[in-house]
């Protein structure tokens, strides 16, 4: 792959409908690949980076062992993956984000650290979760706050709904896990509750977690904070 093919690959994210097969793609705006990112593009892409294939990943092949592994979808700028990744070496991590400049912003880290245990993807998560992720195969999610759209008619956009949270069940291992939280508290009360109606799935707190201690408070999280917004954690288990 040239590094003009790869530029063009990074900048385009495409939209699959599963019953046409069709493919859609589309550019982000505001996407401009600065000669820095392309810098750490050509730099880390090779290692640490995930192209979209129509198959199955081999995690053994892509991280060269049989630890455990945990998807995280949207991980925004990508400084809590890493932390977590560094935190917990025993397991695998794959992070999927479509906004560029935190999906570059992580491609440095993980070169920079040479953190081995984590790999990334700049596509559309469900797409990433139909086509290359096999049933019972995954030990945890995370989706650390993701967009609550706040406005009442565009809920609808949330990325936590009944079809998405079901999918991400069929996906664990029995034991594995789901962990959300959000600063929302109604986007929380609203995914506790669709919970309960996902039948591959179980809370074992009977509703909101306690937080863990392995996940670090994020900048994002701490201006939360500091505005009297309530962290809700959610756990949820594969039966």
């Amino acid at each position: 792959m040239t590094d003009d093919e790869l530029f063009e690959k990074i900048n385009k994210i495409e939209i699959r409908e599963s019953k046409e097969r069709t493919v859609k793609s589309y550019v982000l705006r505001n996407n401009v690949i600065s000669p820095k990112a392309e810098r750490i593009l050509k730099s880390y892409m090779g290692e640490y980076g995930l192209f979209f294939d129509d198959g199955y990943l081999d995690y053994s092949k892509v991280f060269g062992n049989d630890n455990p592994v945990i998807i995280e979808i949207g991980f925004g700028m990508g400084d809590t993956t890493a932390e977590v990744a560094m935190r917990r070496p025993e397991f695998n991590y794959i992070g999927i984000e479509v906004f560029l400049q935190g999906f570059v912003n992580l491609l440095s880290i993980l070169g920079d650290r040479h953190i081995e245990n984590v790999r990334i993807m700049r596509f559309n998560a469900v797409d990433v979760l139909n086509h290359m992720i096999a049933d019972g195969s995954v030990a945890g999610f995370h989706v650390f706050f993701p967009d609550p759209w706040q406005k009442k008619r565009h809920h609808k956009r949330r990325l936590m709904n009944p079809d998405f949270l079901h999918l991400l069940a069929t996906k664990l291992k029995k034991g594995g896990y789901v962990y959300m939280v959000t600063d929302w508290e109604e986007y929380a009360e609203e995914v506790l509750e669709l919970s309960s109606s996902e039948t591959l799935l179980n809370n074992p707190f009977g509703g909101f977690a306690p937080p863990v201690t392995w996940r670090p408070i994020t900048k994002f999280e701490q201006k939360g904070m500091e505005s009297e917004h309530p962290i809700n954690e959610l756990w949820f288990e594969r039966i």
